[in-house]
């Protein structure tokens, strides 16, 4: 049987899913869903919200991007998206943990919240920082933790309309991860979704 991805494709957390499949060219179908009027069948995979992204494979019905990823990883070992040291994969786990920093004010961002630009913006830098000392999110190697951000800084650029050529090594981070056909793909995506500012 087929790994099934339910999937909507303005969706970064859905992103993250689509990336690590294409890194890691495991076959699978995809099946639309839509974001703001979910299907019931949809909430029975998903209970109660009916969020995606779900991947289902015969028995196996699995909600929520950073666990399907995990998984993704565990059963898709090559190429590897998480360092071999668990001291190191730890790090990376960490950073994801705290996604939250930059998703929180990207979503007050997109909803008119007075001031989020400027904290996301405050993240960003945040980000450049951190950037300027490694070349990863995760360290020496792309992995799991830039995909789990990058599609949230595409949207950043492109829908906020934030300038992101004012942080060098985050510009540089992102032309890294964009020479990765996966990346670029999202990319493509991420160019047909409505500026917002």
């Amino acid at each position: 049987m087929t790994l099934v991805l339910y999937d909507a494709p303005r969706c970064p957390y859905c992103a993250r899913v689509r990336i690590v499949l294409a890194e890691k060219g495991i076959p699978h179908e995809v099946v639309e869903v839509a974001r703001d009027d979910p299907p019931t069948w949809i909430r029975r995979k998903n209970p109660p919200s009916g969020r995606v992204p779900v991947i289902e494979d015969g028995e196996l019905v699995l909600p929520e991007s950073v666990v399907i990823n995990e998984l993704l990883e565990e059963l898709h070992s090559e190429p590897a998206l998480l360092p071999s040291d668990p001291v190191a994969r730890a790090f990376v786990r960490l950073r994801i943990e705290r996604f939250d920093e930059l998703g929180n004010p990207y979503y007050a961002a997109r909803q008119g919240t007075h001031g989020a630009l400027g904290d996301l913006a405050v993240v960003l830098e945040g980000l450049e920082r951190e950037l300027a000392d490694t070349p990863w999110l995760g360290g020496d190697a792309y992995g799991l933790a830039d995909i789990a951000f990058v599609p949230w800084v595409l949207r950043a650029e492109h829908v906020l309309g934030i300038p992101l050529s004012v942080l060098p090594a985050l510009t540089k981070w992102l032309e890294r991860c964009l020479a990765r056909p996966a990346v670029a793909a999202e990319a493509a995506i991420v160019a047909t979704l409505p500026r917002l500012v």
